[in-house]
């Protein structure tokens, strides 16, 4: 997905009725996540915190407030507090720019700007990038409310590009410049050549949650074909000429069924949540859903 300064957006996400609707949205995040996207993020750490976890001997260089002085007072023996301590979370969006989601680029930037928008609210780290046949910046890391809106433009300005998509080389581009744990969100119709469960693995493994949405549309999954047909192959620019009959046409809806499926099992082995929808479904219901079964949690 490549940027461009000198081409008009092909849709507005910097819109005041939409930004409304992004606004509503990180009011329900606040309501029932606390304004998080995920919800299990905290870490032991000693010294304030949120709750209290556990408690530890003290040893020298620790926080000498965390020392429980009633236990002192019993035993004269110096015990300190450890508490959970709930971490930033940086966001990493995964936005699919392969020619395969052509039309669906609009919904997916939707689902991108709603996720980046309630995270930069509740104050975490966003980066989101495209994935096509490599790996491209459309937004470098940022953080807080003030880059709302630049984010949002980044988002405007990205363009369906590549030519055959390479998941699992981005991933491991990815792989490269992220070590640090982070909340992957790959947002696409998982229609990749060479597969995905490699990606999604190397993800996974490499210490990051992983929140897999995919889109696709009444296209995608019904064959509307019918006689002799030239088609064109828009990853890979490779033709066929092929003669549709009804049998072909159960034939590519068990396919696609199949794909579906096996992207399911995919996400289930590696503890990777999953949420399939259809662009037939308005974006803030699909985020709203999200956000009440308790956010990007497998």
């Amino acid at each position: 997905m490549a940027t461009s300064t000198d081409s008009q957006p092909a849709f507005s996400l910097t819109d005041p009725a939409f930004i409304r609707r992004l606004e509503s949205l990180s009011l329900l995040a606040r309501r029932v996540l606390g304004g998080k996207l995920q919800a299990n993020r905290r870490t032991r750490r000693k010294g304030a915190g949120i709750s209290f976890a556990d408690y530890a001997e003290y040893n020298l260089g620790d926080d000498h407030r965390a020392i429980d002085w009633r236990i002192y007072g019993r035993l004269e023996h110096l015990i300190i507090k450890l508490f959970e301590v709930e971490e930033d979370m940086t966001l990493v969006l995964l936005v699919d720019a392969s020619r395969s989601m052509a039309a669906k680029a609009e919904y997916a930037a939707k689902l991108a700007a709603a996720l980046a928008y309630i995270a930069l609210m509740g104050m975490d780290r966003v980066v989101i990038y495209s994935i096509s046949e490599s790996l491209r910046v459309v937004q470098e890391p940022c953080h807080g409310k003030g880059r709302l809106l630049p984010m949002l433009r980044a988002l405007e300005r990205v363009s369906i590009t590549g030519v055959d998509s390479d998941f699992e080389a981005c991933c491991r581009t990815l792989q490269a410049r992220h070590r640090s744990r982070a909340m992957v969100v790959p947002i696409s119709d998982f229609f990749f050549p060479g597969g995905f469960e490699t990606g999604l693995s190397m993800l996974r493994y490499s210490n990051h949650e992983v929140f897999a949405i995919q889109v696709q549309d009444q296209s995608d999954r019904v064959c509307d074909i019918r006689g002799d047909a030239d088609l064109l192959c828009v990853e890979t620019g490779h033709r066929r000429r092929i003669t549709v009959t009804p049998r072909e046409k159960r034939l590519y809806e068990a396919a696609v069924d199949e794909w579906n499926r096996q992207l399911r099992e995919a996400c289930a082995r590696s503890g990777i949540g999953l949420s399939s929808i259809s662009t037939e479904v308005p974006f803030d219901e699909v985020i709203s859903r999200i956000l009440r079964r308790g956010g990007l949690v497998a």
